[in-house]
């Protein structure tokens, strides 16, 4: 009996959609919104110079060029964790994808939107309980009107994750769950053997589809995955501590809080060099780290810089 691995890893996630295209194709047909008659024909995938950059390989991007009715290009990222600055992120990818579609001296028409599919394994939205989110540049006077160029897809397999919201999309409801559920599987259920593209994709998660290195690059990842979120968590927990700290000082004479507060504020300065220094080490990202310690990206760089230039 196969024991499967996740196929939300990044070594297993770009296997799939990375190295095959036709399960790439079948994914995107399956999963975005497509409008009736529109379907993608052909991938291209992109040279690695210009796909997105991912800085310690924290997430997964396909980046790819599709053929569909419209010639639209399509950005696929599996992220594990949701972290600060993340929407600005993909917006800014999507933007180069877009405006690195013209030469020089070319024409504006030339350009065909982008379009971005996000599967998450964490909650980004907690106001609803909807999984799937589709955002689009609307008129928000008329919402019927929109301008094309930017779609993003955002999907949140958790326990947001319902199936039975999506009847009429069966094959969706299949990739879906493939990627949320594999790993927990004995066996490939039917209604999944029966599809030749999902069950290709089940097969080369195979655990012994996978050497020795390849499955220590696997557990790493994961390991990573485990440490960034402990950091977030541990700076949710901190940020709501010191703000009933805050509140409950707020009661207190301020006569001779002046140089108190000097000194815990160089106290709390060197505390907050210090974890970023160790989180660096620990391979968590820039912003992560600001997360974490409420240092600006511009303070965290200096940081490093400074211990580098001591070590030297």
């Amino acid at each position: 009996m196969p024991r499967y691995l996740d196929p939300k890893a990044d070594l297993t996630f770009k296997k799939i959609f990375s190295q095959h295209p036709k399960l790439l194709i079948s994914f995107l047909n399956a999963v975005m919104p497509f409008e009736a008659g529109s379907h993608i024909v052909d991938v291209e995938y992109l040279p690695s110079e210009m796909v997105p950059e991912n800085p310690g390989r924290k997430y997964s991007i396909v980046d790819v060029r599709c053929t569909d009715n419209h010639k639209r290009q399509f950005i696929v990222e599996m992220q594990a964790n949701w972290e600060a600055g993340f929407m600005n992120r993909i917006v800014f990818n999507a933007g180069k994808a877009y405006v690195r579609q013209l030469g020089k001296g070319e024409e504006y028409d030339l350009l065909q939107p982008v379009h971005t599919l996000v599967i998450l394994s964490d909650n980004f939205d907690h106001k609803t309980k909807r999984f799937y989110h589709h955002f689009k540049i609307i008129n928000v006077e008329d919402t019927d009107e929109v301008i094309e160029g930017l779609e993003f897809i955002l999907v949140e397999l958790t326990e947001k994750f319902r199936p039975e919201t999506m009847t009429d999309r069966k094959l969706a409801v299949l990739w879906l769950r493939f990627l949320k559920e594999l790993e927990s599987m004995k066996e490939l259920p039917p209604e999944m053997m029966d599809n030749d593209e999902i069950r290709l994709a089940a097969e080369l998660c195979e655990e012994s589809a996978f050497n020795q290195k390849e499955l220590a690059a696997y557990e790493k990842y994961w390991d990573m995955v485990r440490t960034e979120k402990t950091a977030i968590k541990s700076a949710m927990m901190k940020g709501h501590a010191e703000g009933r700290a805050e509140g409950r000082a707020e009661g207190h004479a301020e006569g001779h809080a002046e140089g108190r507060a000097e000194g815990e504020a160089l106290g709390r300065t060197e505390e907050k060099i210090e974890i970023a220094l160790k989180s660096a080490k620990a391979g968590l990202s820039a912003e992560i780290i600001s997360t974490i310690t409420g240092l600006t990206i511009e303070e965290i760089k200096r940081i490093w810089e400074n211990n580098h230039q001591t070590n030297q």
